[in-house]
């Protein structure tokens, strides 16, 4: 008898059919196991090419940052290890405190009413009474369409107290209005012009996820006799939480991430906008200006981590609410 069919024959109390349909489905699990195995990996061959631009453009600089933040460049020693002195540095600059602090009052001001007018905006657009709404909805969101740095040319121009629309109004009137471009409004401008060039892109999300809410909903809310302010407050806003949660997250790490909009503003209002006016700008004259790489690094560093740590908490209360509701 050879060993296949003494491997063939069913146990003691088993039947041979049943002792077959037992091997036949472990054999086809093997195979089907062996299948999936080669299936997953051809996943990565989509994958692949995303994780190697993802590693080259954002792990591979993050890294290097990192890096460069342990040493310091001295005249008589060359580049030398400190550890964490360059971040020990950043904890009580305070240039860069005085930057945070700029964004921060920046972001609790602007994102408000740039998210507050935005949502407006959706709500109009989906009430139904409003005609034309690709007209208006690609009218709002054309201002994202502008490249940022042409935004805050056209802006900057419009600024001007002695060209441009404020001089204009100057002239006209025989008045002299307090310059966009002074020190103490120069933060009110720039939260003017990122409002213009965000409120777009805000809108379209929010919209967007009001077209995905159920429309069982809205008949419901009519046949119990809910108005217009009782759906919007008891349906709409309830079923776009989340979008609002995550334009709220963009817009803060935005809000951090201030740059454009100072950097070239600064040209024109040199003295009211200072080389730390954002930590992005600070980090960006530390490095160019001031040739202090490391320290550079070290504030980015510092800087993103704050950022991270905020876009989080705002990200669990929205969570929590949304676990409320």
């Amino acid at each position: 008898m050879t060993v296949a069919h003494v491997h063939a024959q069913p146990p003691a109390g088993v039947s041979t059919e049943t002792y077959a349909t037992v091997a036949t489905t472990g054999t086809a699990s093997k195979g089907g196991r062996r299948r999936r195995a080669r299936r997953d990996w051809a996943g990565w061959w989509f994958v692949g090419p995303f994780m190697l631009i993802f590693g080259l453009v954002f792990v591979a600089p993050l890294l290097y940052a990192m890096y460069l933040s342990l040493f310091r460049e001295t005249l008589m020693g060359g580049n030398s290890f400190v550890g964490l002195e360059n971040y020990a540095k950043a904890m009580v600059d305070p240039k860069f405190w005085e930057a945070m602090l700029r964004v921060s009052i920046f972001l609790l001001v602007q994102v408000p009413i740039m998210l507050g007018l935005a949502l407006f905006a959706a709500l109009a657009l989906d009430s139904a009474r409003l005609r034309w709404v690709p007209f208006y909805r690609l009218s709002i969101f054309l201002p994202y369409a502008v490249p940022g740095v042409v935004a805050v040319m056209i802006w900057g121009y419009m600024y001007g107290s002695q060209f441009g629309l404020v001089a204009d109004i100057n002239r006209f009137f025989g008045v002299e209005l307090p310059s966009p471009l002074a020190e103490n409004f120069i933060l009110l401008s720039i939260g003017n012009i990122v409002t213009w060039e965000f409120v777009g892109y805000n809108m379209l999300i929010f919209f967007s996820a009001l077209k995905a809410v159920p429309q069982d909903l809205y008949e419901a809310a009519e046949i119990d006799g809910a108005g217009t302010f009782r759906t919007i407050f008891s349906i709409k806003l309830p079923s776009i939480r989340g979008a609002m949660v995550i334009a709220t997250i963009f817009s803060v790490i935005g809000s951090f991430q201030l740059f454009n909009e100072p950097s070239i503003l600064q040209t024109i209002a040199p003295n009211s906008i200072t080389t730390y006016f954002t930590p992005n700008l600070y980090a960006f004259n530390l490095s160019f200006a001031g040739s202090q790489f490391n320290y550079a690094a070290a504030i980015a560093i510092v800087s993103g981590v704050i950022t991270m740590v905020v876009a989080y908490l705002v990200q669990l209360a929205g969570e929590k609410n949304e676990t409320k509701s």
